[in-house]
């Protein structure tokens, strides 16, 4: 990144010791900055966090934490921290300075290593993390642009941002701040973290290494996570054929998603890849003879987490070159170890330094090759929802090939372009192929029977079928329970599916659901009835009022909704109120027979009043006149006066 003349660091001495000299890399937490100790007269790379995290104390312990991870190693393969500290309102730390480019910028330029490649880089990288993972620290962050390869072949790790002690391995929020194409599926689904989820941080490098392209790849980071946690990652050789059986072996041990079935640490790890490597590179000569190895001090530096050897009588001189005598017969299998390694770490350290200057040398056929040559990379333009002809017309504009596939979707009609692979803006090499997924249309499914199944759990099957559920209508029933859907309905045109029956994937299902029964409230007083309809959500009114033979006047004789149709929250009841019994006609009795005048007016329910003395000699009476007269009308139940007629004249 080319410095900022208006970035103030430039320049500015920090607590008085480190000179800013230019701006390095810019992250998400900090930015890097290559500064002059002015007091050891060196260049280091210096790492400030940013100002607007400087009040968060969290981001300061992480900080804090990576100096205190880093600083309690001390190996060749992992990247120095100096110092720590905090000027005004900036915290910073101080690293070793390598001059050099990232495992990163490496795939970037080559796109894929050889196998002797990726063994030489994984082997550094195993060497330093199991210092890490032995001092109990689990870095979190693996990935590429984490790897440095030095300009004088040194190959270390860094960025120990996120690194905590092996045995704090829960996680909180900070879990899922490594870089989600490394996350393991116990982080992607747990939060939890140790030794072997850098592991598969490391497998997954690896196979990126193999084939120059990560195994898992969506638009949204959740689709890689979910892939994470729920897929096989799959053998580079798959990809790339000429990957030998024995790494395919590797990277399907350290990516296995249970944690249980991975190596338990980098050591492990380590102890199997030179296995793997001897194999791969077998004893030289037939004759069980090892050469005399001449071995540079870098390279003794770089075998000193080894265990300890003793060559002859006296050890090697620090700094010198030593001579390692050729034994005359077959070493046994330590010292065979030991010789493979060093030579393989000195052709790493030549073949990493003649790289570097290969790539310094070309930078500028390089330039034209990536810039407007044949490998060119080519930003895949949006082509959602346009037809296939027409997207592969501006794909051929780009200089770039496509190829067909079909998938569903709920959402692109179908006939047109759902998705791209790679994805909008993703980069594709000029004369590479872009697939185009063509869409089917939402993919077709059946609703089973929702009908009579809680709303939860009817709402479950619909989502697990991946269709949504679109209105929950509640409403009052007698027949069924509260809580209990009662119909559903397509949402597309209305037709039932409560029953179950065809569906697509992604389309909606409307639900109806019962609130239970309305309260029966005939023969409560108005302000009972009027209380009850409120518990359920319901507004009472008072309405007409009828005679009733059986509710008292006043009491509620029946109540109904005031509009047609489902009874929902909030709608408002009709009450009807009683005025008691209705009059009755009094018919006329008078000259009729005493007993049939009586049976007639007590059939009507009537109560008579009258001289018991009159019963005595009924069958000599008339009805004289009653009280009320004929012709008027009495509420049932009240009482008339009877009046006889004199029998004696």
């Amino acid at each position: 990144m080319s410095d900022s003349p208006a970035d103030p660091m430039i320049g500015r001495l920090i607590d008085g010791r480190y000179q800013v000299r230019s701006r390095i890399a810019r992250g998400g937490m900090a930015t890097v900055y290559l500064a002059t100790d002015l007091r050891l007269e060196r260049r280091v790379a210096l790492k400030v966090m940013h100002g607007h995290l400087a009040d968060d104390n969290a981001f300061k312990a992480r900080f804090v934490q990576e100096a205190r991870s880093a600083a309690r190693l001390a190996h060749p393969n992992v990247v120095n921290v100096y110092d720590q500290g905090q000027d005004a309102d900036m915290a910073y730390l101080v690293m070793e300075y390598l001059p050099g480019i990232t495992l990163r910028d490496l795939l970037k330029d080559y796109g894929r290593l050889t196998s002797e490649q990726t063994i030489d880089i994984l082997e550094a990288v195993l060497s330093g993390l199991a210092a890490a993972h032995k001092a109990g620290i689990v870095h979190r962050d693996l990935k590429p642009e984490n790897v440095l390869l030095a300009d004088d072949g040194r190959i270390k790790i860094g960025d120990f941002g996120l690194a905590r002690a092996a045995n704090n391995n829960t996680a909180t929020g900070q879990a899922l701040l490594g870089t989600i194409a490394y996350l393991s599926p116990e982080l992607v689904t747990r939060g939890i973290a140790d030794a072997r989820s850098d592991i598969y941080a490391l497998g997954i490098m690896t196979y990126e290494m193999l084939t120059g392209e990560q195994p898992y790849v969506g638009e949204a980071p959740m689709q890689i996570a979910y892939q994470h946690a729920n897929d096989t990652v799959p053998m580079p050789s798959l990809r790339v054929t000429t990957v030998p059986h024995e790494l395919d072996e590797l990277v399907s041990w350290a990516t296995a998603r249970d944690p249980e079935q991975r190596p338990r640490d980098a050591k492990v790890m380590l102890d199997q890849l030179l296995d793997v490597e001897k194999q791969m590179r077998p004893f030289d000569g037939d004759t069980g003879v090892q050469q005399t190895l001449l071995m540079p001090s870098a390279a003794a530096g770089a075998l000193a987490d080894a265990d300890t050897m003793i060559f002859g009588a006296a050890a090697p001189v620090a700094g010198a070159t030593a001579l390692l005598p050729a034994p005359v017969v077959k070493p046994p299998a330590d010292a065979d170890l030991l010789s493979t390694k060093t030579r393989r770490r000195k052709v790493r350290g030549y073949w990493l330094f003649t790289l570097v200057l290969l790539l310094a040398g070309l930078a500028g056929g390089t330039g034209w090759y990536f810039g407007s040559g044949p490998g060119s990379q080519v930003e895949v333009p949006s082509l959602i929802s346009v037809a296939p002809d027409a997207a592969a017309a501006q794909l051929a504009e780009l200089g770039l090939q496509s190829a067909l596939a079909q998938q569903y979707s709920g959402t692109v009609a179908a006939g047109l372009v759902a998705s791209t692979d790679p994805g909008e803006g993703g980069h594709v090499k000029k004369g590479n192929a872009v697939t185009l997924y063509v869409s089917q249309g939402p993919q077709p499914i059946t609703v089973p029977p929702l009908a009579g199944l809680s709303t939860d759990a009817a709402s479950s099957t619909i989502t697990g079928l991946n269709a949504l559920v679109g209105t929950v209508d509640q409403v009052f029933s007698g027949d069924v329970a509260s809580g209990i859907v009662i119909s559903a309905f397509r949402e597309s045109d209305g037709s039932e599916v409560s029953q179950g029956g065809p569906y697509f994937e992604g389309m909606k299902v409307n639900l109806v659901a019962s609130l239970g029964p309305v309260p029966d409230v005939s023969g409560k007083s108005v302000n009972t009835a009027t209380s009850l309809l409120k518990d359920k959500g319901l507004v009472a009114t008072t309405g007409d009022s009828v005679y009733s033979d059986t509710i008292d006047e006043g009491d509620v004789v029946s109540a109904a909704p005031q509009k047609d149709g489902p009874v929902r929250a909030g709608d408002t009841y009709v009450l009807t109120t009683s005025k008691g019994p209705a009059p009755i006609p009094i018919p006329n009795v008078v000259g009729k027979p005493w007993n049939e005048g009586k049976k007639i007016l007590t059939d009507l329910g009537f109560k008579l009043s009258y001289n018991l003395g009159a019963d005595a000699i009924a069958p000599l009476l008339n009805i004289l006149s009653t009280d009320p007269a004929a012709g008027t009308a009495a509420p049932k139940g009240s009482t008339i006066a009877l009046k006889p007629t004199n029998p004696f004249g």
